[in-house]
């Protein structure tokens, strides 16, 4: 069984103070949280279940880890966990929650009811916490190249393209995407065009942020990506291809000081990068939104 959650925290007094929640049922101290409903990425999941438990919308920052513990009948339950900035709402008692307390880290450790959460905590407090936040997606499944006559930079997504770009709103949304930039190929356009158009929004085109152009100037590329994600209000999601984004992706991390094993990115795959200031201080990557079952 699979579910999600996130250390939902407010800034007070220069502190990050956690959202820790009371449930009535099982008598209990813990984080937000719920299973995923068919059809739903684990973000997704994440975002609802804080909505649904606390009151309050918020948007997914860094993965935090995962939990695992087993239930009845022989079967696990696995949790992942997001740190998540809190914005709008107000708690009201509900089915599953009936109080809420804004703790700093140390008290809502105290509180919490499990080792697990416990755990969770400690990571989010050792954690660093991003200036910004920007979602580097690569494009959605097109037609073949081999069978496109055109000109490559016109290639749209096929049929199974269109439904991953689809999919990928909510997750998009999950990390609170208002800002939307792709390269200057259909197939890059037309995979945040559902997102756009949900949002009222038009899309920037980057020329500098395709293969060619990474190729030719990687560092004008990189610095073009991390001027995204410090201009403007809210957090970019930007699109685009399978050779510039691990190209990206490395020499941030490089300059970071951070070790990333693999950086290959699948269709429709993102990855959720954090900065301070010019730094990379985190590096998610989620595969397509496909539905957990």
């Amino acid at each position: 069984m699979h579910a999600a959650g996130a250390i939902v925290y407010r800034m007070q007094d220069g502190e990050p103070r956690c959202a820790v929640v009371h449930r009535a049922r099982y008598d209990d101290w813990s984080l937000p949280k719920g299973k995923v409903d068919p059809g739903e990425s684990l973000p997704t999941t994440a975002v609802r279940e804080i909505a649904e438990e606390t009151g309050v919308t918020c948007s997914l920052e860094s993965l935090i880890g995962t939990t695992a513990y087993p239930l009845k009948e022989n079967t696990r339950k696995e949790v992942t966990y997001w740190s998540a900035r809190a914005h709008d709402g107000e708690f009201a008692p509900n089915s599953e929650v009936d109080r809420l307390k804004w703790l700093p880290v140390n008290e809502a450790k105290d509180l919490v009811s499990y080792a697990l959460d416990r755990k969770i905590l400690t990571r989010f407090a050792d954690a660093p916490m991003p200036d910004s936040v920007l979602l580097l997606v690569r494009h959605a499944k097109a037609g073949s190249r081999r069978e496109w006559s055109g000109d490559d930079a016109l290639r749209p997504l096929d049929k199974s393209g269109r439904a991953q770009a689809e999919m990928l709103v909510p997750m998009l949304r999950s990390f609170g995407a208002t800002r939307l930039h792709s390269a200057p190929r259909a197939r890059c356009e037309q995979t945040l065009s559902p997102l756009a158009d949900e949002l009222g929004t038009e899309i920037t085109i980057e020329p500098a942020l395709s293969d060619e152009a990474f190729l030719d100037s990687p560092d004008a590329a990189v610095a073009r990506l991390v001027e995204i994600a410090r201009s403007g209000d809210g957090v970019a999601a930007v699109s685009s291809q399978g050779t510039a984004i691990p190209g990206m992706v490395q020499r941030l991390a490089a300059s970071s000081s951070i070790r990333i094993d693999e950086t290959h990115t699948k269709k429709a795959g993102a990855w959720g990068l954090g900065f301070a200031g010019d730094t990379l201080l985190f590096a998610d990557y989620y595969r397509s939104p496909l539905p957990v079952l």
